[in-house]
Parts: C-alpha cells; structure tokens; sequence
C-alpha cells in the first residue's frame, strides 16, 4: 500500500545496506499477511469499514513512536498540502475497505494474488495522469498480468452454482477494486512526494483513514468480544509495525532491489491459508498467479533499466 519514495525536498541519501533492506522488506511482507489473516479470521463478525477504523487508528502510536525515535516527529505533523492528505486518505481507505471485504470472501491464496493486480494498475494510470511515457515492453508486461487476472477470475465468470460461488465472484470483484483505488493512491502520492515528506504521507493517512472509516458508523458496526477486539488492535500494531519496516526498507536498498520480494507474500498465503483457513490453491489460480508475477518482475526490471539509462544519461550531460 506512499511508502516507497523519498521526498524530493529532503536531502537523499544512497541506500548503503541492500541486505537490510532485503530483511526489512520481508518482514513487512510477513507482518502485513499476518495483519490480513486477521482480519480475515474476524470478517465473519466485524465489517470492514469497522476493520480499518482498527487498522488505522491503532497503527497511529507505533508510528509516532517511530517517528519520535527518528527525531521527525514534527516534520511527520507537518504539512504543506493538506487536501493532498484529504484525497490520498480517501482512495486509500476506499482500498482498504474494499480490500478487507474481499479477504473475507474469497480463498486467502487467491485474494492475495489479485492484489497483485495494483502494480499493473499503476504503471496505466502514471500513462494516464501523470503523463508518463509508456513503451511496448512495459505495455506488453501489463496486458499479459491482465490475463493473469483473467485466468483467475475464468471459474468465477461461469454458471453460478450456490451461494457460495456468489459471495466469491463479489469478492473478487471488490478485490480488484480494491486494487484499483491502491494503484490510483500510489498516483496521488508520487505527486505528494514532491512536496510532501515521507514522514507526513505515512502518518497523516493512518490519521486520515481513521476519520474516514467512521462515515461506515451507520452500516452496523459491531461491540466486539474480547478475543475478536484483541485480534483487531493486534491488527493494528501490526500494520503500524509493517508500514515502518516497508518505509525503512527503501532507505537501505534500491526500489528495483526489493520490490520483488513483495511476492514473497504468495508462499505465505499459501501456507496459511492452508493450514490456518483450510484453504487449497486452485490450478487456474497458481496459473494466474504466475502470470501476474512474471509480469510484475518484468515491469520491475524495466524500471531498473530505465533508471540505470537515466543516470547513465544525467553523467555524460554537460552541465549548463
């Protein structure tokens, strides 16, 4: 989920330490899928507009103890563009919600390979919005992660059997929303960074979602049990602790570099789906799944050569 560039107005530092930010990005793969398979183990019960109220608000004090630690806490509060916030906050908490709706729907596996389909999304509407040249290589990786998604999605586009089928084709479909409104976040926040600091971007979202979250209010939120109520502040420190482990990651190591490793999550949702929710990996799906990663790592790889280009570029140029 404007955690991954540094600001613009801030002096930037090389990454100095590739293998921390390797660990650092792993474990926030690891954390950020335990925060879902809580969520997940709660959406019986808890609605997800309720889910990110917990999610954001309980994320709020890890990050101003990080913050603190750091010694920017006041460039965290501090802010330029405030209704840049405001609209970051509202695509995200739109993602998230979505997001938590589909995990409680579809096969844990399945639902995290969807998500997949953000990056896809990203590198369409950065064409779109941003202005952002697109070559046949990039466009080519894009269309074939969009089949990926559509070998995915081919079981759930059949005959309708039973209820279930039901409940699962809506989860798909508001998991790729989901993934839509996270692609269209990162776009607001790769303008943000301009002005914004990385600090402020992380904790004026949690701030913001929060707000945002209680506009579900009305839609019959829940007064949890004590076992469901820790699960959801556990879910919230978790995030918290996730977020700052991915942010640090790109202090130490290149985008390019651990990037990839996001799909580390796959191996996770497997195992746990498995033996947490009892949840097997269809053939379409593993297919899919594949598809979309390949793709993913393809764009990724472009991305690098392309920056490599650019430097390469910017060192033979004559300054003016």
């Amino acid at each position: 989920m404007g955690r991954r560039e540094a600001c613009m107005t801030t002096q930037i530092i090389p990454p100095v330490n590739p293998l921390r930010g390797i660990a650092l990005k792993l474990a926030s793969v690891l954390l950020f899928t335990i925060m879902a398979s809580l969520l997940k183990s709660t959406a019986h019960l808890i609605p997800a507009g309720q889910q990110v109220f917990f999610r954001s608000l309980f994320a709020i004090p890890v990050i101003l103890v990080w913050l603190a630690w750091r010694r920017e806490l006041g460039s965290g509060l501090r802010t330029v563009s405030p209704m840049s916030h405001v609209w970051r906050g509202l695509v995200g908490t739109l993602a998230m919600g979505l997001s938590f709706w589909g995990v409680g729907l579809l096969p844990f596996p399945e639902w995290t390979a969807l998500g997949y389909a953000a990056p896809l999304m990203v590198v369409v509407f950065a064409a779109m919005f941003l202005n952002e040249r697109v070559g046949i290589y990039r466009l080519s990786m894009v269309m074939a992660g969009f089949a990926g998604v559509m070998i995915i999605l081919y079981p759930r586009l059949g005959v309708v059997r039973d209820g279930l089928s039901v409940a699962e084709t809506l989860g798909a479909v508001v998991t790729l929303g989901g993934a839509m409104f996270a692609a269209l976040a990162q776009i607001f926040i790769r303008k943000m960074v301009q002005v914004e600091q990385t600090a402020a971007i992380v904790f004026w979202f949690s701030v913001t979602s929060t707000v945002l979250s209680l506009v579900t209010l009305p839609m019959g939120w829940v007064w949890p049990e004590p076992r469901i109520m820790a699960m959801l502040i556990l879910a919230g420190l978790i995030g918290g602790a996730a977020q700052i482990m991915l942010t640090s990651a790109y202090r130490y190591a290149d985008a390019s570099l651990v990037a990839p490793f996001d799909y580390a999550s796959m191996l996770l949702a497997l195992l746990i789906g498995w033996f947490i929710f009892a949840e097997g990996a269809s053939v379409p799906m593993m297919a899919g799944a594949g598809v979309i990663m390949a793709s993913g790592i393809g764009i990724i790889w472009r991305e690098r050569q392309l920056g490599i280009k650019r430097a390469r570029q910017r060192k033979v140029s004559p300054r003016i």
